[in-house]
């Protein structure tokens, strides 16, 4: 024991010598060379304004901050996030499929602070492994590895969770939608009131897309470009279909109502669809508590009368 802890402290202050003298390498002016992007941005106003319909922009100054503080290191780290979860516009679409009003660069700083507390959690087992265990240094080095890319994918692995939550609460929420939705129209309110209406009356995530889409058409968009864009930005297929429905509605002149009550009706047949599917795959499931505790009480209760009347007769 004693001869492997001065090994591992000496491969782990080596460890940190390199890392120190090659990022210092990286930031000598001689040995780098400044990308565009660097050069001409003193030269860009930062300001460009924003509005309601976009994020703000303090987002973008905890991302300077984590880069600031790490320096290439972030840098680094932020292109092998691009690489292992897909570039901005892919995790832009998932922020808002999650119903996160944060832009790419906050998802990006709270990858890197977590792949960051998986390499702090990696180093302590590493640590405990190597000086304790007397495993290998490589095994160590291995576990720093492996706990950061495991932050990383963690993080990824919950906004998908969160998508997908979303999308099963707006899967119960659509048929009721979409017959407020109906009602509404067929007293005689335009799509967009009839939207306005369901959005400020009701609570939930689908409630909010419809005020999303309203804010889109008071800024100017067309109904069913909104519509289409309603579709879009949600996880719900039905919801996409029920947006290009409307649209097609809107500018053939259908009746509307009858539109938005087949699309309910839709809706309520999918849900069932959907529940007798989970019902199938979870078969096997619901028949563990039958089979190891419904069954064997009703052997017990079948059995113990005659043990009983043998007690008795012996």
């Amino acid at each position: 024991m004693s001869g492997i802890a001065p090994a591992a402290v000496g491969a782990a202050l080596g460890l940190t010598l390199g890392v120190g003298l090659l990022l210092l390498a990286r930031v000598v002016p001689g040995w780098r060379v400044p990308p565009v992007e660097q050069r001409i941005e003193p030269y860009l106003r930062r300001d460009r304004g924003s509005s309601l319909l976009t994020p703000g922009t303090e987002e973008r100054g905890r991302l300077r901050v984590v880069r600031t503080l790490l320096g290439p290191v972030a840098d680094a780290l932020l292109g092998v996030l691009e690489r292992l979860t897909g570039g901005p516009e892919q995790v832009e679409q998932r922020l808002r499929r999650a119903g996160r009003r944060g832009s790419v660069e906050s998802f990006r700083v709270e990858q890197v602070m977590a792949a960051l507390a998986g390499g702090v959690a990696g180093t302590i087992l590493a640590i405990a492994v190597v000086a304790g265990r007397g495993a290998s240094v490589l095994l160590g080095l291995l576990l720093i590895v492996l706990g950061t890319i495991g932050g990383i994918l963690l993080r990824d692995h919950l906004l998908t969770r969160a998508v997908n939550r979303r999308a099963a609460r707006m899967s119960r929420e659509f048929p009721t939608v979409a017959d407020l939705l109906a009602l509404a129209v067929a007293a005689g309110e335009s799509p967009v009131a009839a939207m306005e209406r369901v959005a400020r009356s009701s609570s939930g995530a689908l409630p909010e897309e419809f005020a999303a889409t309203v804010a889109e058409i008071r800024a100017g968009a067309t109904v069913s470009d909104a519509l289409i864009g309603l579709g879009r930005r949600t996880p719900l297929e039905s919801l996409g279909r029920f947006g290009e429905g409307v649209a097609v509605a809107i500018e053939r002149g259908t009746p509307l109502a009858d539109v938005l009550r087949a699309q309910a009706q839709d809706a309520r047949e999918a849900s069932r669809r959907e529940l007798m599917e989970i019902a199938g795959r979870r078969e096997i499931l619901m028949l563990l508590p039958v089979v190891f505790f419904v069954l064997p009480l009703v052997i017990v209760f079948a059995i113990f009368p005659g043990i009983a009347v043998l007690d008795l007769s012996l």
